[in-house]
């Protein structure tokens, strides 16, 4: 079982020179080691029939046969693995069986192999499940795309396309990479990758990821990536990279079973020999092997890697990149929830509301001044007072006062623009206090040392906001908001969003500083959008990156990644990550409580070969069955499970940025 067993499992090169185990049989039926299993089944069966009936020469026989069919599932492994100089599961086992057969026990024999090559079957068809689940998201990417080349429309396949390419995207049809609507307005329906069951409406400008389905009408989209360097080869590169790293109930059993294996041989060596100085050297040799089967740490081995690779498979078919083991575990333990304020809570597309002016400028004098500053910002405020002013000059020697605004000069003037406090808003603190109340984040323009203009830009809370933090506070789970703006305007949205512990007015630094505080010695995530809030995401013990489809340095930087816009993804995945904890927790309890009952009891000869072996395996199955629940996820009202049956695309997979956490 896993590579503590019979080795690892074979596994086939991709595109990038990695290699993937996901390819393997689709029905238990197909299952070679089940396959083996049966076969001696049947075998041991008709033996145990003909010797009832009295031929006991012709019943040894077959139950030697069976004991053989069942050993070729797992001997050949153990071999290889000795050859290597690793000793596993396998090797016990092994020696185990050659030593049933050699002291005449020969039907026991064929029974361990046939339980253990069945234990063995289920692990590979649930682990080969689990995988297959997250590659076939693959297959949400269409075999042809439709391309205008020199006015003529063909037909190609999307490994064919090229950067800059004009895809046509008719009503029904999926995007075959990435891209910018050149032409035409749709809805698209990206279910499938977010989990989100609500279309969107794009129109010239906006992105389509691959994957998409094209719900409206038809349109031209420029490719933007090739289609092995999209966002959903990415992604798939990405978890399954994740589901490779381990967490620390993960490296606790293999901690454990590294040393153990060794430890078991020592431990039967001792019960043979030290019983043979005391009385039949036969029964204590049989004695040593039922302890180096009871003692096997098999379970224990594949009791969270089966687990991991299972939750992180669910997680992703429902819009949520889990970074590997280690970040699963750590988001199980989450008591503390830090929200960022703007793209979080809020939907992240700020308007302005009001522009209140003084000394003679007029709204739209004030509204191209602030822009001017704005011109090369990406803050979604900016982009509210850029859409309102229209097309502007950008001013010139702009300079970025983290935390508190933008100075620069236009025709030789010097201009700021900020927040009140960094610039005294004057006779205007009236109007100020007034829209901040309304929970609109105010700025000040500032002429030549003269406040001349307060613009009022406000983000609408997410209308499912406050069923997500009602989720979160059901789960046990404390909620705080950080944000950089003013304190009225952040009280405001937070008692709307259900949220009363506010922290307002921070620096990116603040937010990182004051985690520590918030947490209380629990563990606490930090939610932000993978870029302003790196610091914090950094600090957490968990960073989640909201609404990072398409987002290079979000889903790279942070811990776990929410490829929706939907606030309910944070609780689903939260309680997600807390069940599967919870069942990592049960499998390495009863792998460890198995061995400390079993061995003692086959060490004094209480239970013999045919009863440990059946106990053992067992239970091995039972771990088996518990970890495969993990792969279980209901998804929230109004939240869709991606699902798509597999086939096989060969992708080449993009290096990793380095991200900000280890």
């Amino acid at each position: 079982m896993a590579d503590a067993c019979c080795g690892p499992a074979p596994a086939r090169p991709n595109s990038a020179g990695a290699t993937t185990s996901d390819d393997g049989p689709e029905r238990l039926r197909q299952v070679r080691e089940l396959q083996y299993a049966a076969i001696a089944a049947v075998l041991l069966g008709a033996g145990w029939l003909i010797g009832t009936a009295g031929s006991e020469r012709v019943a040894t026989l077959l139950a030697l046969l069976a004991a053989v069919v069942a050993a070729v599932s797992f001997v050949p492994g153990a071999v290889r693995n000795l050859r290597h100089g690793r000793v596993g599961v396998g090797t016990l086992m092994t020696i185990a069986a050659i030593g049933a057969i050699a002291l005449g026990q020969i039907p026991e024999a064929a029974m361990l192999g046939v339980l253990f090559s069945i234990a063995e079957g289920l692990e590979h068809y649930a682990v080969t499940r689990t995988r297959r689940g997250l590659r076939a998201l693959l297959s949400l990417v269409p075999p042809t795309a439709s391309v205008l080349r020199e006015g003529t429309e063909i037909i190609l396949a999307p490994d064919e396309l090229s950067i800059g390419d004009i895809m046509v995207l008719r009503p029904g049809e999926r995007a075959a990479t990435d891209g910018v609507i050149r032409s035409g307005r749709t809805s698209l329906d990206l279910s499938a990758i977010t989990g989100e069951s609500v279309p969107v409406e794009a129109g010239p400008g906006d992105e389509v990821h691959a994957g998409a389905i094209n719900g409206g009408g038809a349109v031209e989209v420029r490719v933007t990536a090739l289609a092995a360097d999209s966002s959903l080869a990415r992604i798939v590169h990405i978890v399954e990279e994740a589901q490779e790293r381990k967490g620390a109930g993960q490296r606790l059993a293999d901690r454990v079973a590294r040393p153990l294996v060794p430890a078991i041989m020592i431990l039967a060596a001792l019960v043979a020999g030290l019983g043979s100085l005391l009385g039949d050297a036969m029964l204590w040799i049989e004695r040593a092997l039922v302890v180096l089967v009871a003692a096997s740490p098999c379970a224990l081995a594949i009791a969270v890697p089966l687990t991991v690779v299972a939750a992180i498979g669910a997680s992703s078919r429902h819009g949520a990149l889990v970074k590997g083991g280690a970040a699963l575990e750590e988001l199980g333990r989450i008591r503390v929830v830090a929200l960022d304020k703007t793209g979080t809570l809020t939907r992240n597309t700020p308007q302005v509301i009001a522009v209140i002016t003084r000394n003679g400028v007029s709204e739209h004098d004030a509204l191209t001044a602030a822009a001017a500053l704005e011109a090369r910002s990406e803050h979604p405020l900016a982009q509210a007072v850029l859409t309102a002013a229209g097309d502007v000059t950008a001013a010139e020697d702009v300079t970025a006062v983290p935390g508190h605004g933008l100075h620069g000069t236009v025709d030789g003037i010097p201009l700021r623009l900020g927040k009140p406090g960094w610039i005294d808003p004057g006779d205007l603190a009236d109007d100020v206090a007034h829209l901040q109340g309304e929970g609109a984040t105010v700025v000040l323009v500032e002429r030549d040392t003269t406040v001349v203009a307060a613009i009022a830009v406000r983000d609408e809370l997410r209308p499912e906001a406050p069923e997500a933090v009602h989720r979160l506070r059901g789960l046990g789970i404390d909620v705080a908001m950080l944000t950089g703006d003013n304190r009225r305007t952040a009280e405001t949205l937070a008692a709307q969003a259900g949220i009363s512990t506010v922290h307002a007015e921070l620096l990116p630094e603040d937010k990182a500083a004051l985690l520590p505080a918030l947490a209380g010695g629990r563990r606490i995530a930090m939610v932000g959008d993978g870029v302003n809030d790196a610091p914090a995401l950094a600090t957490a013990d968990i960073g989640i990156a909201m609404g990072a489809m398409g987002t290079d340095v979000a889903i790279e930087t942070a811990d776990v990644a929410l490829m929706g816009e939907d606030l309910r993804h944070l609780p689903q995945v939260l309680a997600h990550a807390r069940r599967a904890r919870r069942i990592m927790l049960q499998n390495i309890g009863l792998s460890l409580a198995i061995i400390g009952v079993l061995v003692p009891l086959a060490a004094t000869g209480v239970l013999g070969l045919a009863t440990v072996v059946f106990i053992h395996e067992f239970a091995e199955v039972l771990v088996i069955v518990n970890a495969i629940r993990a792969a279980e996820a209901a998804a929230l009202p109004g939240l869709t499970a991606t699902g798509a049956r597999h086939v096989d695309v060969w992708i080449r997979t993009p290096p990793l940025a380095k991200g900000i956490r280890s």
